[in-house]
């Protein structure tokens, strides 16, 4: 066993820093090509860091998207690291994700370090942060614990030379170790169509060494290694624990999150495959329906570039379903809109195709356009959940519903002459108008319905009278009214 560098995870809220300081870490420019200026998928990159003592020191980074809808995607990223950076901004302290990925971090039993971020900021307060890192309790050293924190500028770059350091201490202390002559295996933190490439994994080499020539296989997935990738996409020849490797040519999409193991022989691979099947469930052909018996739903047929953004886009669709209707993913699959997807949505009228971060084929665009179907992509998520939403509005079916619009109590009856009542009432919440329908309420108890044929407030006639207001009115009904019964005025109102 020999010590293999550590693998960070970079974790945190929206919007708190974390792809600008991989960004300042590796000087290239990230944040620029995300849809939306927000992490959408797991990045892995690796960088070497000069250490004081001159040492060389690899290290790769997850960058891990902090948007909620990508939960699923921040957890795979916590089970894979051996360090986390818990980004948190100076500027606006602990949000809501910060919470949901400090709780994955504590369940992991990962080591973790605080980066708090935006120090060039006018606005930006270290010990109003660290305070509220301890109201949620995450005590860092100085501040009641032994959390280690270190202030950083992505835009100055303060602070980056400390962290990488801080990062090194800690990989050092884990007593990271791996065996570089066993056959590479590691984790599947993303998987993808290529267009050009077909299926392509990327991974975290966790052991061992992955080597061209051998055969890699993963749940009931596998591809013979012909080339790899690594995290730039340069071909290579191997590559060693804690590297990112892109792995290319698999015979269907590898189960993210899942372990994958290379073999020397083809039927080595196999044999792995039969004994994982029945263990792994594939659910990349079809979406799950997230519709009851006898609801009304709304089709749709969802594509995505990967299987993590194809598991997000589903789980925040099922997120907004009604009570008279709730969508229903009929198909689903990672690549391209294709002829088959059009095929699909054809066969249930009504069926909207809705693409993430991914393009659609001349072929499919033709076939939708003669057909009437209707695709949508969308690069960033909450831009195509809000298309849905709006189409689960306008399609919604209506009701009619009673709304009651007034109230008044009956004080006394004057007259009553061939199922017409003169009465005096005082209104006790909104208004009665002329021509309403109203109930008539008797020890709490609805009795029948009546007709406002008049209104009179101060011996003047009225269309309406208003909250607090005596009035007379006759009443068309065939039940006699008594003094302490209540009218409910009620209208029908389209919902």
């Amino acid at each position: 066993m020999e010590i293999r560098p550590p693998v960070v995870g970079i974790f945190g809220h929206i919007d708190h820093g974390k792809s600008s300081l991989l960004d300042y870490i590796r000087k290239s420019n990230v944040v620029a090509t995300e849809a939306g200026g927000i992490t959408q998928h797991i990045s892995a990159y690796e960088i070497t860091h000069t250490e004081k003592d001159g040492r060389a020191v690899k290290i790769t980074f997850l960058d891990t998207p902090g948007h909620e809808a990508f939960s699923g995607v921040r957890t795979r990223g916590a089970n894979v690291a051996d360090i986390a950076v818990l980004v948190v901004s100076g500027e606006d302290g602990v949000k809501p994700q910060t919470l949901e990925v400090y709780k994955y971090i504590k369940e992991s039993g990962l080591p973790f370090i605080v980066a708090i971020t935006k120090m060039d900021k006018p606005t930006a307060d270290v010990e109003r942060t660290k305070q509220n890192l301890a109201e949620n309790d995450i005590y860092v050293e100085g501040y009641g614990g032994s959390i280690s924190f270190v202030p950083v500028s992505s835009k100055t770059g303060a602070g980056i030379d400390e962290l990488l350091e801080m990062i090194a201490l800690q990989a050092e202390l884990s007593e990271l170790k791996g065996e570089s002559e066993a056959l590479g295996s590691g984790i599947i933190i993303e998987s993808k169509l290529d267009p050009k490439r077909g299926v392509t994994a990327v991974a975290i080499v966790k052991n061992g060494t992955v080597s061209k020539g051998t055969f890699a296989a993963s749940g009931t997935s596998s591809t013979p290694l012909r080339f790899i990738l690594d995290a730039e996409g340069n071909q290579v020849e191997e590559l060693s624990f804690s590297s990112p490797i892109q792995i290319v040519g698999w015979d269907k999409l590898p189960q993210v999150g899942s372990e994958f193991k290379t073999f020397l022989k083809k039927n080595d691979a196999q044999e792995y495959i039969q004994e994982q099947k029945g263990r792994t469930l594939d659910t990349h052909s079809q979406g799950p329906t997230l519709v009851g018996e006898g609801g009304i739903t709304l089709p749709l047929v969802i594509k995505a570039d990967t299987a993590g953004s194809l598991e997000a886009v589903i789980n925040e669709i099922g997120k907004l379903s009604r009570e008279r209707i709730v969508p229903k993913v009929t198909l689903s699959g990672v690549g391209s809109v294709g002829e088959a997807d059009v095929k699909a949505a054809i066969a249930t009228p009504g069926t909207m195709v809705l693409g993430f971060s991914t393009k659609t084929d001349s072929s499919a665009a033709a076939l939708a356009e003669r057909t009437g179907v209707t695709i949508a992509v969308y690069d960033v998520i909450y831009e195509l959940t809000d298309k849905v939403s709006a189409l689960l509005t306008e399609r919604e079916p209506r009701i009619e519903v009673e709304e009651v619009t007034g109230t008044a109590k009956v004080l006394k009856l004057f007259s009553t002459i061939k199922g017409k009542q003169v009465l005096g009432a005082r209104v006790q919440s909104g208004k009665l108008m002329v021509g309403n329908t109203v109930k008539i309420i008797r020890r709490e108890s609805d009795i029948g319905r009546a007709k406002v044929r008049e209104l009179q407030e101060a011996k003047i006639a009225a269309t309406e009278v208003l909250e607090g207001a005596e009035f007379g009115a006759m009443i068309e009904s065939k039940l006699e009214i008594a003094p302490g019964d209540i009218l409910e005025a009620v209208s029908m109102v389209t919902k």
